[in-house]
């Protein structure tokens, strides 16, 4: 039986810091879908195609050179309960990063709602690398608007895709 992980997020933009639980979290099952939640809540900055394929091409770029065996990485969109798509894919974990002491609490009550839901589906957390604890979406969103170089916290293509956006 395939270990299915699910790691979801509104990745907008995707980081460094996500390639890197991607990446991490990838060595730990046979399959890693990447969620890209359509959270329109949130007035995302892309569009989920663009989100979809931004994060595609950078996982197919920078996790090529991985020195660890890596299962199957696809990217996928939803727009429901996050069990439920779970579910729908069979994933038996939910992989969650955690930056932050303040990520934690958060996080903590997220996964206490899912396992109530799905008791059978486990939340694995993976702590930031050093060099990535501090990168949010957010602030490289509000960065990039600012004119502010975010060539060290974002992949080469999202980099480009936010100078687009400026234009």
């Amino acid at each position: 039986m395939k270990r299915i992980a699910l790691y979801p997020g509104t990745f907008d933009p995707v980081t460094n810091g996500h390639l890197d639980i991607i990446y991490r979290a990838s060595s730990l099952c046979d399959v890693l879908i990447i969620g890209v939640a359509e959270n329109i809540g949130k007035n995302p900055f892309f569009k989920i195609s663009k989100r979809k394929s931004l994060i595609q091409d950078a996982v197919n770029h920078n996790l090529k050179s991985s020195k660890r065996t890596l299962g199957e990485i696809r990217v996928e969109s939803f727009n429901n309960l996050l069990i439920d798509f779970a579910r729908a894919n069979s994933a038996t974990m939910i992989i969650r990063g955690l930056r932050a002491v303040s990520d934690f609490d958060y996080e903590f009550q997220m996964a206490g709602m899912n396992a109530r839901l799905a008791n059978d589906i486990e939340t694995i957390f993976l702590t930031a690398s050093e060099t990535h604890q501090f990168v949010a979406s957010r602030f490289v969103k509000e960065i990039a608007l600012l004119g502010g170089d975010i060539s060290s916290f974002v992949p080469d293509n999202v980099n480009v895709a936010m100078r687009d956006i400026k234009k």
